[in-house]
């Protein structure tokens, strides 16, 4: 009987060796599981932005015209890689961006030619490091990161640029101004006083 009851209790011990190793795996995957999903939440907020060349947006302005948003980049600027984390990738952003404009990233000093609205531009070093689309498109104000927004009337097309980091709060406020045209029949300042935004 002592025998027995040794074994038993040896047995008991095991099984709550056993069962306190399990709990513990248990916790410590949960853990791993949940940094994981909070990480992927934080970087991933929403759906992302589906950016196009120059020459897909070009293509797709002439079966269903949109405003262009041009992201002008450079592969060294820290204020852009800080916009496309923290302003580009929220949801609301996001949202504008692919539903009401044909999105493109534009690397300011790319060395591919390019072809946009019939005309060729390259980077031919008269510029120092910067493409002749981006000079066009930056009328010579070299600075990033610079947003442009092309849109387009009666076939002739107007640019306007917005240069500097933008959070998502200011961001929306510019995409919303020219996805909803207010360009046409509201100042700015008029525009920016009275806008009621989405961004918290």
């Amino acid at each position: 009987m002592f025998i027995h009851k040794k074994i038993l209790i040896y047995f008991v011990n095991n099984l709550h060796m056993e069962i306190y190793k399990y709990m513990r795996r248990l916790l410590i995957i949960s853990f791993v599981l949940l940094t994981s999903v909070q990480v992927f939440s934080q970087s991933n907020p929403g759906e992302a932005v589906k950016w196009y060349t120059i020459q897909e947006a070009e293509n797709m302005l002439k079966k269903a015209p949109r405003p262009l948003f041009i992201d002008t980049y450079t592969d060294w600027c820290s204020w852009c890689k800080k916009m496309d984390k923290e302003t580009f990738s929220h949801k609301v952003i996001a949202d504008i961006l692919n539903n009401k404009f044909y999105p493109v990233k534009f690397n300011a000093e790319g060395k591919e030619s390019i072809t946009f609205l019939g005309q060729k531009f390259i980077n031919d070093g008269k510029a120092g490091n910067a493409h002749q689309l981006a000079v066009a498109l930056l009328r010579g104000q070299l600075s990033y990161p610079t947003v442009v927004f092309l849109t387009q009337e009666n076939n002739e097309y107007a640019i306007s640029q917005v240069p500097g980091f933008r959070e998502a709060r200011d961001m929306e406020v510019i995409l919303s101004y020219f996805a909803d045209k207010a360009y046409k029949t509201q100042k700015w300042e008029d525009f920016q006083k009275s806008f009621k935004g989405r961004v918290e």
